[in-house]
């Protein structure tokens, strides 16, 4: 039997890293086999690539083409290593970010050609789509007001402006419009609330029959 295939997306701080857990908690106590990654990384080298990519100032220098190959690299390693094999032996896969970030994040905010992210996404993936899309919907402001409140320094990308991440924010919203892949929750609702919204979502798609 396949498994299941399911990305969390969204802005810094919406909460899609809390709910990937939550949801993650209760299949394992449902009886389920649960895989739950990351990207960029989730793989040794994966790990590798994160570091070059995140741990590091805004003002490091990066050339946008050497920023979106980082993390297609890092996400064809992911996929090949992790992703696909979990997939086949039929556990649930839960990823926090998925080549939708590399759509909003390096298409639509560093306004690289889309045929280009596609191109490259699809050489990444290897045919690898998931098969539900989380999105923890917030404002830009709502945002900044998380991240402010957060101990430890900001990260490459987190230390972007408010600009960057309406183009963002705006990006996710257009891929969502639309498309029966994404489940778009309002993320400022209280935790329990958002987890049994994407709880009974989730049972309603794989779990009817």
């Amino acid at each position: 039997m396949s498994g299941i295939f399911v990305t969390f997306e969204g802005i810094e701080g919406c909460g899609k890293s809390t709910q990937l857990n939550m949801l993650a908690n209760w299949l394992r106590a449902s009886g389920k086999d649960v895989i739950v990654t990351r990207e960029p990384g989730g793989t040794e080298l994966g790990e590798k690539i994160r570091n070059l990519l995140l741990d590091g100032n805004k003002g490091d220098v990066f050339s946008i083409r050497t920023e979106i190959l980082l993390f297609e690299a890092s996400r064809a390693q992911h996929v090949d290593e992790k992703i696909s094999p979990a997939i086949k032996s039929g556990k649930i896969v839960l990823c926090d970010r998925f080549s939708d970030s590399t759509v909003v994040y390096q298409g639509v905010a560093r306004a690289v050609d889309p045929h280009t992210v596609q191109f490259l996404n699809e050489f990444a993936l290897c045919g690898c789509i998931p098969d539900m899309t989380i999105f923890p919907n917030i404002s830009v402001a709502e945002s900044f007001r998380r991240i402010a409140l957060e101990d430890g320094s900001r990260d490459r990308i987190e230390q972007e402006d408010e600009s960057f991440f309406e183009k963002i924010r705006n990006g996710y919203l257009g891929l969502a419009k639309g498309n029966a892949r994404f489940f778009m929750v309002d993320g400022t609702d209280n935790e329990e609330i958002i987890h049994g919204k994407i709880r009974n979502e989730f049972a309603e798609r794989f779990f009817k029959n």
